[in-house]
C-alpha cells in the first residue's frame, strides 16, 4: 500500500504528553486558540456511545489539528469515531469509553502515551498502582441528556466494540 500522506510511516508511533479535554468542543477550542504544542497527545473523551451520546464524529478537531500544520506533530485519541481521511496519528472508536470507566476515564493532563499502530498497542505510562487508585477516585460524568431518545441511548447503548447498538434485554 502506498503511503497518501508525507511522513505517513513516522505517524503510526507517536509518544507524547496529554492533553486532555472532557469534549470535543473544548478540545476544538483549544486547538484553535494555539495552545496545542508539538509532540502532545489529545486525549478526546467523553464521546463514545454512552457519552457523546452517540459516538460523535471527530472530524472536525482532526481537521483543526491538520490546519494548524500539526497533524504529523501530535496524535489524537477518543473513544470517539472518525469516519475517515485522517492524516496523522489518530486512534479513536476507544473501548471501553471513558463513560464507563475505560482507560481514557483517568488519564491525566501531562500522563506520557505511547501509540503504537503496528504493535496494535495504546500504553498510558502510568504505574499499576495509580491506574488502580485513579480508577477508585473516578465518578462518571452526569449524562449530557436527561429525558428523550438520546438519553435512553446512552443508557441502553453497547459498546463500540459490540457496535454501539441497542441490545433488547429481558
Amino acid at each position: 500500500m502506498l503511503p497518501l500522506v508525507k511522513g505517513y510511516k513516522k505517524s503510526q508511533q507517536f509518544t507524547g504528553r496529554a492533553r486532555c479535554f472532557d469534549s470535543e468542543e473544548t478540545a476544538n477550542e483549544a486547538i484553535l486558540e494555539g495552545t496545542i504544542q508539538e509532540g502532545e497527545v489529545l486525549v478526546i473523551r467523553y464521546e463514545g456511545p454512552k457519552g457523546g451520546p452517540g459516538m460523535r464524529e471527530m472530524a472536525r478537531a482532526m481537521k483543526l489539528v491538520y490546519g494548524r500544520g500539526l497533524a504529523l506533530k501530535t496524535a489524537l485519541i477518543t473513544d470517539g469515531r472518525f469516519s475517515g481521511t485522517n492524516n496523522g496519528c489518530f486512534v479513536g472508536h476507544i473501548s471501553p469509553e471513558a463513560t464507563e470507566g475505560g482507560p481514557l476515564a483517568i488519564v491525566q493532563e501531562g500522563d506520557l502515551i505511547t501509540i503504537d499502530i503496528p504493535a496494535r498497542q495504546l500504553s498510558l505510562h502510568v504505574s499499576d498502582e495509580e491506574i488502580r487508585a485513579r480508577l477508585q477516585q473516578w465518578k462518571p460524568p452526569e449524562p449530557k441528556f436527561q429525558k428523550g431518545y438520546l438519553a435512553l441511548y446512552s443508557q441502553l447503548a453497547e459498546s463500540a466494540d459490540q457496535g454501539a447498538i441497542i441490545r433488547h434485554r429481558l
